[in-house]
């Protein structure tokens, strides 16, 4: 059995799958670094100085009574609340990771419609006389040995 799993953990497709999704998890944390840390704070401050991680709506008062000044201190207060500022960021970060895949896809597409389309030219031409295949550049026919016209 030990076999057996060493086989199908040292094929290709799976060792493929393990670094992409790797990399992809790499890839959704810069991401939700970039949504927080560099694309929300400006847009909270042209809202008004909105800071979207801490956007929550109290739906039952922990311990401590609120108001709550932040979500930080409604959690530590135990009140229930629904985060709608963190689904916010979730979201743009949804939008982003989605938008490079589908880049990234497109251009795998492209290419490989660019491969397809793309046929080799041809090597070689049929005698008109005897229909044998011969080298594109031929002048004679080495099989019946007739003068091709136009070549």
């Amino acid at each position: 059995m030990l076999k057996e799993f060493r086989e199908f953990a040292m094929r290709g497709n799976v060792l493929d799958m393990a670094v992409g999704i790797i990399i992809g998890a790499a890839f959704g944390s810069i991401v939700n670094s970039l949504v927080s840390d560099v694309i929300m704070p400006p847009i909270g401050m042209i809202l008004g100085n909105i800071d979207f991680s801490n956007l929550f709506l109290v739906l039952k008062e922990g311990k401590v009574p609120g108001p709550y000044a932040s979500l930080a201190l409604a959690k530590a207060a135990g009140a229930v609340s629904i985060n709608y500022g963190a689904f916010i960021n979730t979201v743009i970060s949804f939008v982003i990771v989605a938008f490079s895949v589908f880049l990234l896809v497109r251009s795998v597409n492209k290419l490989r419609r660019q491969a397809e389309a793309a046929p080799p030219a041809p090597t070689t031409k049929e005698c008109a006389y005897c229909f044998s295949s011969i080298p594109i550049k031929a002048t004679r026919c080495p099989h019946c040995t007739s003068e091709l016209k136009g070549s």
